[in-house]
């Protein structure tokens, strides 16, 4: 495109998203996405007892009744994991050539009792500004709004010039039984490739004034590994000691290694995070994140840092914790054998293996294995960001938010994006819903979402779906 035109059509588009901003706030179409969001949010989408495949069912046919072609939508699950449906649904676009944009949420849920919550977790509840419920907040209201953004695309008759794909999707939370993203990857590798996707990992953050100070985008995660750390003798009577103790010998290793810090390193994204953080938070705290980036790094800052939040820490670094131990089989005999699980999250780009060996260097014991447990952590690298996925959300967020910051991060826990980076389709965590401090208690007690985040998460990627489905890359 032309750089004139360009310039015609974004002036073209911010006028619109101020009007279409403006008259959102009183929408008459919310009525419809709220019962859309309670609809999903009361299906009970556990693994225990619960239904992914009952919610796409419901979600699908709102899809049907607005519109959407029911040769468009599908719902896909293993033969033998009836319950685990996963929603496929899409927009057809203008140029058929042109890769897809993926919405990507996860409909299944945190095991949730009724007896611990004060309120019942599968019934969705607004009192005093918030929602509650589980799932209100992780994932069904990212699912939510997805869905109802292809509602409102096929009734206002917007044809986008690529594709836009819809995949509410089953088993983010218990990956270890069962993942369809994972398994859409390897056995319907079309149905989710696309030029790049959208998917939870960074919302905004709210002041203690609840005014929103940061919007996040979030690009790239770090990757889950786990490691087996065992220590064995041939025990015998207590009453006889020896010098060989395992369970002394592990101790010993594992405070050395509680005692270890990884190198510091930065990727675009956490470097983008705490160069925009450093413009928002006390002076002090800003002296310290700009003497973290420098070359060489203050060492005691990093310290600093880590003490005021220690997300900040797992930012910054590779960690390890030492997360369960078990060892001895009697009260009264020397122990044959211990075990330790080390849970480290590996930042992007990191090999396990390296992670490994370090871990051996740090015990110097080499009476004690380590071993990597489950499944491999996925390796990908951080997706790029670039003016194409950048522009959009300035546009839309500058009409929303004016003179909030972007604010570029990384996760430091695992979300299913590592599925889609690893498969090369760069995926990026987005959502324009703010959070307090004190977050959406996702997987705990009493999980919640602010209305007021909802429908503003709501509003922002209506409008940055349609940009990046109308984009000119």
């Amino acid at each position: 495109m032309h750089s004139w035109k360009r310039m015609v059509w974004q002036t073209a588009v911010l006028a619109a998203l101020g009007a279409s901003a403006a008259a959102a706030e009183s929408s008459p179409d919310e009525s419809a996405f709220r019962a859309l969001y309670q609809e999903l949010v009361e299906i009970n989408t556990t693994r225990s007892v619960g239904s992914c495949t009952r919610a796409a069912e419901a979600v699908r046919a709102r899809l049907l009744s607005a519109g959407i072609p029911a040769a468009d939508t599908q719902i896909l699950s293993p033969p033998e994991r009836p319950q685990d449906g996963a929603l496929i649904a899409v927009i057809h676009g203008s140029k058929p050539g042109r890769k897809p944009l993926l919405l990507l949420a996860h409909i299944d849920v945190v095991e949730a009792k009724r007896d611990e919550w004060q309120r019942d977790p599968f019934k969705l509840v607004e009192e005093n500004g918030w929602f509650y419920a589980r799932g209100a907040s992780d994932d069904k209201a990212m699912a939510a709004v997805f869905a109802d953004s292809l509602i409102r695309y096929r009734q206002d008759g917007f044809k986008p010039r690529r594709d836009i794909k819809l995949a509410l999707t089953c088993g983010e939370e218990t990956p270890d039984v069962f993942n369809s993203v994972k398994w859409l990857i390897e056995t319907h590798p079309d149905v989710l490739n696309a030029a790049f996707a959208l998917n939870e990992g960074a919302g905004g953050e709210l002041n203690k004034d609840d005014q929103p100070v940061a919007l996040q985008i979030q690009a790239g995660e770090k990757v889950y590994q786990d490691f087996a750390l065992e220590a064995s003798d041939v025990g015998g009577h207590s009453s006889r000691p020896n010098k060989n103790n395992p369970i002394v010998r592990l101790s010993a290793g594992l405070a050395k290694l509680g005692a270890h810090d990884f190198e510091v390193a930065f990727n675009q994204a956490t470097r983008g995070y705490f160069e925009a953080q450093s413009r928002l938070v006390a002076s002090d705290v800003a002296a310290d994140m700009q003497a973290v980036l420098k070359n060489p790094r203050d060492e005691p800052a990093v310290e600093r840092l880590w003490a005021i939040n220690p997300s900040w820490n797992g930012m910054l670094r590779t960690t390890c914790v030492v997360t369960q131990i078990s060892g001895g089989h009697a009260p009264n005999a020397l122990p044959q054998h211990v075990r330790a699980n080390v849970n480290c999250r590996i930042l992007p780009g990191v090999p396990i293996a390296e992670v490994q060996t370090e871990i051996v260097r740090v015990l110097a014991d080499a009476t004690i294995s380590v071993a990597p447990t489950g499944d491999p952590g996925i390796q990908s690298p951080p997706p790029p960001l670039s003016p194409a996925i950048l522009g959009p959300v300035h546009r839309v967020a500058d009409t929303l938010w004016p003179g909030v910051p972007l604010v570029p991060t990384m996760s430091t826990g695992a979300t299913d994006g590592r599925y889609l980076n690893a498969a090369g389709i760069p995926t990026y965590g987005l959502s324009g819903m703010f959070h307090d401090a004190e977050g959406s208690h996702a997987h705990g007690l009493n999980e919640r979402i602010r209305v007021s985040s909802l429908m503003g998460g709501r509003r922002f990627l209506y409008e940055v779906v349609k940009l990046y489905a109308n984009g000119t890359d």
